[in-house]
């Protein structure tokens, strides 16, 4: 519902009740204080006036030449009425000192502040003579009255600004054309209030400049920081002028609007950065189609938060350049660091727009406070940095091999995930064979003993989208500092054993120690052992011996029937077919 005095008046909707103070004011009248004892008596010469009620603040009292409103109760001295305001419902409006009062009244309304009530004594040459006025005021009548000033106002007045409440930080203040969300309460100068945004609950929302709002409040609110809070009071001729705004605004009334601006733009804005710290150290910044991992606080210009990744524990992820996210945003995120704190201010047509979104009001301007925990892109592969090699490095790690490392495991800005130092053990694995995520099989290869290096692996080479849960965040890149420590050689791809030396032309009959024509597990288990224990054989590195020798058996034993016939055996170089791994 759009605020009274704010809306051209083609526009307004009714919707609040003037509060008139007729009732109160009639009870007061019929309460007049008596003539203090003591009090010299009036001789009738000239106006009597009695200030029965005196406002503690009086920014201003009537002066000849301004504009009053007021309303009053005429009695002649024995207390009968001849005339009210009240009765009728509206105050009483006229230039004083310009022959539209009677000079009693003229003389009595000088000097009054709004809100004062003063009672009057208007002697008859001060008010209708020796005439009167026909059917109401007889010749020669002294009148009474009694009367409270609700308006002043002059032709020369210009709006009034008071600014009661200024932040320290004012970076930018409202000018022409510019579109504002504020609060509001209006009111009459007596401080009766006509209309509140406050009791909407909503904020009004109008571009500042451009006619959409009454003459006053379009000056009213230029300069204006977000934050200030501001008195503007408005002579009626900047406002609804003579005719007023239907019940709610009589004609010829000032108006005055505590004024809190809660938000401010331009629609040629553009989003603004502020860079709150930057890592010295900024070796790749982020760019379109780079996926992130961020936390943010997401407030209003007048600070109120709306949003936090910081209350739900998780970053916020996503694509940058692709429209994953509102425009501002998109654009605020590229060209940053892995680390960098910035603020991002978003205008609403690069945010949520007029609609704005759950606690988004509509016209919104929205602060983002980022914090960036890292970003990659799809296309990223394994990054190697070595930062020590030895002298004599012959040997390198390959596919097969069995190796012994100590690493420190952490997210790119820094936070630890895990480290072998920490748990006093080296981590062992057999290269190439999936007991590490893909990137760390990369980023073990071609390594010395001794040497150590620095990998970066990207998620979709680590742990992907779903991480770890209670360990590796979802999207994360991981960093790993290594240093390999033992190394021992693998077999070549496809064996499980190998055989050092020649191999016996007679080699079933020497498992087969029973010669019984059939060798069982426990058989085959033995002789592999022992060529292994005398150096004549080798089983591949870093896998349970006992699991690949049942494998071998199992492989050899081509009906299942539990043992191997000599039918059955063959070696590596006598097989036909792929998938038989050993001897």
């Amino acid at each position: 519902m759009a605020g009274l005095g704010m809306l051209p008046r083609r526009w307004r909707h009714r919707c609040c009740s003037l509060l008139l103070p007729a009732l109160l004011v009639s009870w007061v009248a019929c309460q007049a204080p008596p003539v203090p004892a003591g009090e010299q008596p009036w001789d009738g010469q000239d106006v009597h006036i009695e200030r029965s009620f005196v406002p503690e603040q009086c920014a201003r009292t009537v002066r000849s030449g301004d504009f009053v409103r007021y309303h009053y109760h005429g009695t002649f001295p024995d207390g009968s009425k001849f005339d009210s305001s009240y009765d009728r419902g509206s105050t009483f409006n006229a230039f004083v000192g310009k022959g539209q009062l009677i000079a009693g009244m003229d003389k009595a309304l000088v000097g009054m502040c709004v809100n004062e009530r003063r009672f009057v004594k208007i002697p008859p040459k001060f008010a209708y003579g020796s005439e009167g006025v026909s059917g109401v005021i007889p010749a020669n009548a002294v009148l009474h009255f009694d009367v409270l000033l609700i308006d002043l106002w002059n032709s020369e007045d210009e709006v009034q600004i008071q600014t009661y409440l200024k932040p320290e930080k004012c970076t930018r203040t409202i000018q022409v054309s510019d579109f504002v969300r504020y609060h509001y309460n209006g009111t009459f100068l007596d401080g009766t209030l006509f209309d509140s945004s406050h009791n909407r609950m909503k904020t009004y929302d109008t571009y500042v400049g451009i006619g959409w709002l009454i003459p006053g409040m379009d000056k009213g609110l230029l300069g204006m920081c977000v934050g200030e809070k501001r008195i503007i009071t408005i002579p009626p001729y900047l406002a609804y002028g003579e005719e007023g705004d239907g019940k709610e605004i009589p004609g010829q009334a000032s108006l005055v609007f505590d004024v809190a601006l809660l938000d401010l733009h331009n629609t040629k804005d553009g989003i603004t950065i502020e860079n709150q710290q930057v890592p010295e150290s900024c070796e790749r910044k982020s760019q379109t189609g780079d996926f992130l991992r961020y936390h943010y606080n997401g407030t209003l210009l007048d600070g109120t938060l709306f949003d936090s990744s910081y209350s739900r524990n998780h970053t916020y992820d996503t694509y940058i350049g692709k429209g994953y996210v509102i425009a501002g945003m998109d654009e605020g995120l590229l060209g940053v660091c892995i680390g960098e704190k910035r603020r991002i201010i978003i205008p609403p047509h690069l945010g949520y727009g007029e609609e704005g979104r759950g606690k988004i009001p509509g016209s919104a301007v929205l602060v983002f406070d980022i914090h960036v925990i890292d970003f990659h892109n799809p296309l990223d592969s394994v990054n190697i940095t070595t930062h020590y090699k030895p002298s004599n490095c012959t040997v390198l790690s390959k596919k097969g091999d069995y190796l012994k490392y100590h690493y420190n495991a952490s997210l790119l800005d820094g936070t630890l995930l895990d480290s072998t130092i920490s748990l006093g053990k080296t981590y062992n694995i057999v290269l190439g064979s999936g007991q590490v995520v893909l990137g760390m099989d990369m980023g073990l290869r071609d390594m010395c003993i001794g040497e150590r290096r620095t990998v970066i692996i990207p998620p979709h080479l680590g742990y992907g989208e779903a991480g770890v849960e209670g360990e590796v965040p979802g999207s994360a890149v991981l960093v790993f500092d290594i240093e390999l420590l033992e190394l021992v050689s693998g077999l070549p791809d496809g064996y499980m054993f190998v055989w050092h030396g020649n191999v016996s032309p007679n080699l079933f009959e020497e498992i087969d120690k029973d010669n019984n024509g059939e060798v069982f597990l426990n058989e085959f288990s033995e002789y592999i052992q022992a060529q292994v224990d005398s150096g004549k054989g080798k089983l591949a590195p870093g896998f349970d011996s006992a699991k690949i020798v049942k494998n071998m058996f199992t492989n050899q034993d081509r009906n299942g029937d539990g043992k191997i016939t000599a039918e059955e055996f063959k070696l590596k170089d006598q097989e036909t077919t792929e998938g038989h791994d050993e001897l």
